[in-house]
């Protein structure tokens, strides 16, 4: 009896922390700066952005939370040239929230993910923008608001190429405009370098399709010589065994085959006088002996 307390009661702490770790896996909390989306087999099935608890499925739903608060990515300080072919580092930050977090997990998935592309977006547009105006036209003792509106441009061709990934760009400033300190042939070594960069990566990108194309095309040719080969192989055992059975079933008696063999010893014959030398030795037992043999017997 006391053995068989301390089972149930075993059985019964077990039930209880099972119990415990399904109950506490059951619901989350979402804070006020953050959305949480709920993760069921690699796919967002739902987004929660209001604070508070939730309810999910045990042990088969996951929570990934994303900032719901705005966030400042420093771009990296980069050069530009302007359209008077001047050079210029540019030294800029974007100010940004997650707007979209099911496109945001889509798209992107992580924080520095989002972060590269940004940096990618704003520096591509700096320096499109750039390439439109001449130092004097960012260099100068104009008003500010000339210069903020060149801001309002960047800001917007930013927010529009973020947009896509569920980003919205609150803001992009330029922390300052600074003639480089490299001379005009280091700008040109490093756009050099750039697109050998990039010929290379397309090089191998070209090279890795390639590969890719005469891994299939060798893997298709060796499937249709193999079923060439065995088709080939079946088709010639049917035939040897048509083969067989014709000659079976057409000298199915001693008189036929005999009379088969005797048509042989003669193609045999034929074959070994075909050239100049009309001599041939022959044993007792050969057919062609035996064929010759009574042929002069009957003469």
């Amino acid at each position: 009896m006391k053995k068989s307390k301390k089972v149930v009661l075993i059985i019964i702490g077990i039930i209880v922390v099972v119990g415990l770790f399904v109950v506490g896996d059951s619901y989350f909390t979402v804070a006020e700066d953050e959305y949480a989306c709920v993760v069921r087999f690699a796919k967002i099935i739902d987004v929660k952005g209001d604070a508070g608890l939730y309810l999910k499925v045990p042990f088969i739903d996951s929570i990934k939370t994303y900032p719901k608060n705005m966030q400042l990515y420093d771009v990296k300080p980069s050069d530009g040239i302007t359209k008077d072919k001047k050079t210029m580092q540019v030294d800029c930050y974007v100010v940004w929230k997650i707007s979209d977090p099911l496109r945001f997990y889509q798209t992107l998935g992580y924080i520095s993910e989002a972060e590269t592309r940004l940096d990618t977006i704003a520096y591509n547009n700096v320096k499109t923008i750039l390439g439109t105006l001449n130092q004097s036209d960012i260099i100068n003792e104009n008003p500010p608001e000339e210069r903020n509106e060149i801001y309002r441009e960047i800001t917007e061709k930013v927010k529009v190429g973020a947009e896509s990934y569920g980003i919205e760009v609150i803001d992009v400033k330029i922390k300052r405009f600074d003639l480089p300190s490299e001379n005009e042939q280091a700008v040109y070594t490093r756009m050099i370098s750039e697109r050998n960069q990039m010929a290379e990566k397309y090089r191998a990108d070209g090279e890795y399709q390639a590969a890719l194309i005469i891994n299939e095309v060798d893997k298709k040719y060796n499937i249709i010589i193999s079923d060439a080969k065995l088709e080939a192989e079946k088709l010639v055992a049917e035939g040897e065994k048509q083969y067989m059975k014709i000659l079976s079933e057409a000298y199915n008696t001693p008189a036929k085959r005999e009379f088969y063999e005797f048509l042989r010893g003669l193609d045999a014959l034929k074959a070994s006088l075909n050239g100049d030398e009309t001599t041939i030795i022959l044993g007792k037992d050969s057919e062609i002996a035996k064929i010759l043999t009574n042929i002069s017997e009957g003469e």
